[in-house]
């Protein structure tokens, strides 16, 4: 890792070096905090955990080949080098600010309510044309999640794609800090982690710390459509570029037209010309996350053709709006995370299907004080949008299984108190050549609902 030496990075981190003077100089292959993914030549971050403290597994880490460690304890005499801090996972993220700065490279911050992974992967798709991309992989988004996005950085890679997910004031201004973005791109404002950032208003404010560390001469590139991003300004002198459907944004679609599950297609227009696509992932929102990706590979000097290349190469992720195929049924795998909006725009996708058309859904979190009210405003949303099932599981599914049957009296609705009770009825419930959406927040693990949907099959 590039001037990743044991006398840097304790430097960097304020640490205190204990080992041989010769050591100092030795440079580390890379950086880990999970003791099973140690290996010769790596650093060791111990890290104390809820369930376990990284420190019992020292060890074992320096058996395995480690070159040193990093902890918060006083290890005494040792037959290896170690750098003592007062905070690990502080040490991690002064690591990952330190490097990122010895790559020089250009890095591209994603954050947003909604549509923060399948914009970066879009994103990533686009540029992969022109650049080696490193781009953050899973839910690797947070204050210790995108410290170990960038030690997976190396010297060949040309450009970072990193996303950045929050859920209160000051986590922005903290992840910003380590990724000093040369170009941040805003999703949208919607309705969630309203339990500590209460209205739109501060989820705004929480996301917009993004600027804090913008780099000079950097790019603000902002959804136009949305009425809080709308009214962003210039930030240090940057005038924000838009993109959205309406006309007057400077990256805008139309033509749009949904082609059921193998995608949605439009016409983009862009200061440097316009090209019609064939977006493969459903859903009129994966239209926003093309039009941030074209907006980005114009600014990174992509031509036209390689942008629309970039984005009908797109692959979904699974529990991102992944369609599988069972031979039984069509299977949605759209439960990796859910808020009220993601939730109706799946509903919508879903209802444009051809055949039966069954949502299964699961409670959505951090919604605050009107959790009942936003779920009962999804089940309104169910009632109309063309599905033929809706069956849900979860204390707050209630409230949502109860307006969709207000809304709609002929809509087939079932609600079960969590998530087994669902699993094991759905077996009987779904018909061969249904199509299957499963949505829920990740704490409701509706993976092991896919997994009992698949498998089985």
């Amino acid at each position: 890792m590039k001037n990743m030496t044991l006398e840097n990075i304790a430097a960097a981190c304020g640490g205190r070096y204990w080992g041989p003077e010769e050591k100092k100089s030795c440079e580390v292959s890379e950086i880990v905090t999970d003791s099973r993914k140690a290996g010769p030549g790596c650093l060791f971050v111990a890290i104390p955990g809820a369930r376990a403290d990284g420190h019992d597994f020292i060890p074992g880490v320096v058996k395995a080949g480690a070159l040193a460690v990093i902890s918060e304890k006083d290890l005494g005499e040792t037959d290896f080098p170690y750098i003592q801090v007062e905070s690990s996972l502080n040490a991690v993220k002064a690591m990952a600010e330190y490097y990122l700065d010895q790559l020089g490279i250009p890095v591209i911050g994603i954050t947003g309510s909604v549509g923060k992974t399948s914009t970066k992967e879009t994103i990533a798709s686009v540029l992969s044309q022109k650049y080696q991309v490193l781009k953050t992989e899973g839910n690797f988004n947070n204050e210790l999640g995108l410290p170990l996005t960038v030690f997976r950085l190396r010297s060949d890679h040309q450009i970072a794609v990193l996303e950045m997910g929050i859920s209160d004031f000051g986590e922005m201004h903290r992840l910003a800090r380590i990724a000093r973005p040369d170009t941040a791109v805003i999703t949208n404002i919607g309705w969630c982690h309203l339990e500590n950032l209460k209205t739109r208003d501060g989820i705004l404010q929480a996301k917009t710390e993004i600027f804090d560390y913008l780099k000079e001469n950097g790019h603000i590139v902002l959804n136009g459509d949305d009425d809080k991003l709308s009214s962003v300004g210039k930030v240090k002198g940057i005038a924000p570029i838009h993109f959205g459907l309406n006309g007057e944004n400077d990256y805008y679609a139309d033509e749009i037209s949904s082609c059921g599950f193998r995608g949605i297609s439009c016409r983009i227009h862009t200061p440097e010309g316009e090209f019609s696509v064939l977006i493969p992932i459903p859903g009129r929102h994966m239209v926003y996350n093309a039009l941030a990706a074209t907006a980005v590979g114009c600014l990174y000097g992509l031509t036209l053709e390689q942008i629309r290349t970039g984005i009908e190469t797109l692959k979904a992720v699974s529990g991102r709006f992944h369609i599988i195929e069972t031979g039984r049924y069509t299977v949605i795998d759209d439960c990796y995370n859910a808020n009220p909006v993601s939730m109706k725009a799946s509903l919508d996708v879903l209802g444009e299907g051809t055949g039966r058309k069954v949502a299964v859904l699961g409670d959505m979190g951090e919604l605050g004080e009107n959790e009942a009210a936003l779920h009962a405003e999804v089940g309104t949303h169910a009632a109309g949008c063309g599905i033929d099932a809706l069956y849900c599981a979860g204390p707050l599914c209630r409230s949502l299984s109860e307006a969709a049957k207000a809304g709609n009296p002929q809509l087939d609705v079932r609600h079960f108190e969590n998530r087994e009770e669902l699993t094991k009825a759905l077996k009987e419930l779904l018909k061969d050549g249904d199509n299957v959406l499963v949505k829920a927040s990740h704490f409701m693990q509706f993976e092991k609902v896919v997994a009992a949907l698949t498998e089985e099959c």
